[in-house]
């Protein structure tokens, strides 16, 4: 019996960089009070309510958004250690 052997595909190397990024929204929202009264996790309900999308509960007055890549040796030691173990990692191609 004979087998063909497996063929891979070239791996395409995805590039990683970091950047910084800058988000200002302005925005209207029709919320049940006191949902937004919670400090910790005031980000991730508006985040949440302005990644839905406008509808009758939401109006958006300002969307501004900027990211630029920025040199590795800018970054936290953390955040460069990670880099480096996604260069490194076999999940990246």
């Amino acid at each position: 019996m004979q087998y063909d052997p497996l063929e891979h595909p070239e791996a395409s190397t995805i590039e990683v960089g970091v950047y910084e990024c800058e988000v200002h929204l302005k925005f209207r929202l029709i919320e049940e009070k006191g949902v937004l009264s919670e400090q910790n996790r005031l980000l991730e309900a508006l985040m949440d309510a302005f990644v839905y999308g406008a509808d009758e509960y939401l109006e958006p007055i300002q969307v501004d958004v900027a990211a630029q890549e920025i040199s590795e040796l800018q970054a936290s030691p953390r955040m460069r250690r990670q880099l480096i173990r996604l260069r490194n990692s076999s999940e990246l191609g």
